[in-house]
């Protein structure tokens, strides 16, 4: 596994790094011996980034980290925290909260839940609109000078709110969604990063299993995200398959799965930007990491992008009332 630090002051981290938190019931049901030897087997592999948020299953996805690493060395892994998520007892979402006491309670309970005296990354899940991100920063900042956080970091929002936020303190990587069916950032988020020296980390790069090869229309049951993502519903989900063919197609010209190529064109579109993968098996996890033997050209990279061409995409890639919240998705 290779290593790739994110920006000039931040961590050493793996060139893939693991979501967990299909591990706690976003995608349905999940094991948790299994989410936990899927832990174990991507730090066998060299993976140490493992990105979590505190609202995941309400506080379930970090006691799960917490477990699997009590008998690992904390110094070898590199914890990304997302809060400001506010849910309710029903599991229904009710907005964002970055108020410094807010924060400052939210980390609290966080560090408790984890087992850990500090966290790597630390980043609010989105803007909220009633608070500047230069008192959010700041608030972090002093956070960092307290030992509790050693690295800041952001996620969903947009090139304004990034150069504001870079101004208060380093920024340690943005996190934001990114693959070949979600390539939005490209325009202007994504130069932005680069002009400040801002690594990205992707989250979906398999867009939530829809272009992992894998995923059968109609597998979405109740209480799983997709059965309510526009990219999932009936009148969206056949022309999106019919890319997914298409791409499959060229992985097999390569002879790779159709999750590796997807996986890799990520991670090719530059050395600043490091895939999450939201594995919760290991056998999901092998494959995702048998992307990193996958060598792709300029004709590769052109033969995947005429598959998935940009914009290609039916339906957005979250919910009307979610992307309302998205500081990353305003439009000037």
């Amino acid at each position: 596994m290779k290593t790739t630090h994110l920006g000039k002051t931040g961590p050493a981290v793996s060139t893939i790094g693991l979501g967990c938190m299909g591990m706690s019931g976003m995608y349905g049901p999940a094991d948790r011996a299994e989410s936990i030897a899927t832990i174990h087997a991507a730090l066998d592999a060299g993976i140490n980034l493992l990105d979590t948020g505190d609202f995941y299953g309400m506080g379930h996805n970090e006691m799960l980290i917490a477990e699997a690493l009590s008998d690992r060395l904390r110094e070898d892994v590199v914890i990304s925290v997302k809060f400001g998520a506010l849910r309710g007892p029903d599991g229904a979402w009710s907005g964002y909260d970055s108020r410094p006491a807010a924060i400052r309670n939210f980390l609290a309970y966080s560090l408790q839940r984890l087992g850990t005296d500090y966290i790597d990354i630390y980043r609010p899940s989105r803007l909220d609109p009633a608070v500047p991100i230069e008192e959010t920063v700041g608030v972090l900042a002093d956070l960092v000078k307290a030992g509790y956080i050693r690295h800041i970091g952001l996620s969903e929002v947009g090139s304004e709110t990034i150069r504001r936020a870079a101004a208060v303190h380093p920024i340690a990587d943005l996190q934001i969604e990114y693959s070949l069916i979600s390539r939005g950032i490209e325009a202007d988020i994504l130069p932005t990063c680069r002009a400040l020296g801002v690594p990205i980390t992707a989250y979906g790069v398999l867009s939530r299993g829809l272009i992992s090869g894998h995923w059968q229309k109609g597998a979405s049951a109740g209480g799983d995200f997709r059965s309510i993502s526009p990219r999932f519903q009936e009148g969206n989900v056949e022309q999106n398959l019919a890319l997914v063919e298409a791409l499959r197609r060229v992985a097999e010209e390569k002879g790779a799965s159709v999750a590796q190529l997807a996986i890799a064109w990520v991670a090719a579109k530059g050395a600043d930007i490091v895939p999450l993968i939201g594995a919760r098996r290991r056998d999901r996890l092998a494959e995702a990491l048998g992307a990193q033997a996958v060598s792709l050209s300029e004709a590769d990279l052109a033969a995947i992008e005429a598959a998935m061409p940009k914009d290609a995409a039916a339906g957005e890639r979250y919910p009307a009332a979610q992307l309302a919240h998205m500081d990353s998705e305003k439009r000037a």
